[in-house]
């Protein structure tokens, strides 16, 4: 949480306030200051994840990085020289170039994982309903989504767990655009989306239902259960995980023949989970020793390619 405040929250009033009040007098200076930080400020509102501060803070920076560009401009001599001068100053101008060049590879990975990798997609309905909805992980790349590195074959253990490669973890927003009352508060409870209503995103059969696992304390994780109380479903060709349920909430059991919209359990905190989350993903029929394992398959829900800092608003 303090590494997130400090790069989400001051380094972006730090750039602000630098080129707003203590900007560059040569014009190449100011100009590749202002270029190359706006790139690293659009790296990081792309692939940052903006739960605290919220998301909105993004278009409050915008209009005061338009405001400090603008203030910075007037506050240079009027006839201020085209180049940097003295050693120092150039030493700002590279790190700048070193600065834009970093926001922009950023900004690009994040763009490419915004779209779903070429072959089969997943159509299913967003299974909860009733608020807005913000996804903290989603997309085709471990820049916008962390369940990505699952798919390094370097490391074995992570083949049992390589079909939630294109998960999506999602968490519910009040009308202030906040997830929780407090900035990380230990009661499950406390988070919006705790106790919210999960239904099946598809029509098919319960493969495995299981319950009984108990909430953590937040930031505890259960290692042992990854996916904590879930529900899996075989819904045509996929198998589609439904993960972190709230202990006795799971309502159908295997054998279970589920429509789109039927009621399958409640959002908890059970598994390897930070805090309360709803996580779902799809993949190619595996074997149920190793339910997890099989190959990833991107999803849309209602047609939408979910990825990082989306949100839904679902009726």
């Amino acid at each position: 949480m303090t590494l997130i405040f400090l790069l989400q929250l001051v380094l972006p009033l730090l750039f602000i306030g630098w080129i707003g009040f203590a900007p560059p007098k040569s014009t190449l200076g100011f100009c590749t200051q202002a270029v190359g930080t706006s790139a690293a400020l659009l790296a990081l509102a792309l692939t940052g994840l903006w739960l605290f501060p919220p998301w909105w803070t993004l278009y409050m920076y915008a209009g005061l990085w338009v405001a400090a560009v603008f203030v910075g401009w007037r506050r240079r001599a009027l006839f201020a020289p085209r180049l940097p001068s003295g050693w120092m100053s150039w030493i700002f101008w590279v790190a700048f170039i070193a600065v834009g060049g970093w926001g922009v590879y950023q900004s690009a990975s994040a763009l490419v994982g915004r779209t779903p990798q070429a072959g089969p997609v997943v159509d299913l309905a967003f299974p909860l309903k009733g608020g807005t909805y913000f996804v903290v992980s989603g997309g085709s790349n471990i820049t916008i989504n962390a369940h990505m590195m699952t798919l390094d074959a370097s490391t074995p253990r992570f083949h049992a767990y390589r079909g939630q490669s294109y998960g999506v973890d999602v968490v519910k927003l009040d009308d202030w655009g906040f997830r929780a009352n407090g900035l990380q508060p230990r009661e499950p409870t406390a988070y919006n989306i705790y106790g919210a209503s999960v239904y099946a995103p598809c029509g098919g059969v319960v493969l495995i239902a299981l319950d009984g696992l108990p909430n953590m304390q937040v930031p505890q994780v259960d290692r042992e259960h990854m996916a904590g109380n879930h529900v899996l479903l075989r819904c045509k060709d996929a198998d589609v995980l439904l993960g972190h349920l709230k202990p006795g909430s799971v309502t159908v059991a295997a054998g279970n023949a589920v429509a789109v919209g039927d009621r399958i359990g409640h959002v908890g905190n059970s598994g390897n989970t930070g805090e309360p989350h709803l996580h779902v993903h799809a993949q190619r029929r595996s074997a149920l020793s190793e339910p997890l394992s099989g190959d990833p398959l991107p999803m849309r829900f209602d047609g939408r390619f979910l990825v990082r800092n989306d949100r839904v608003v679902a009726p």
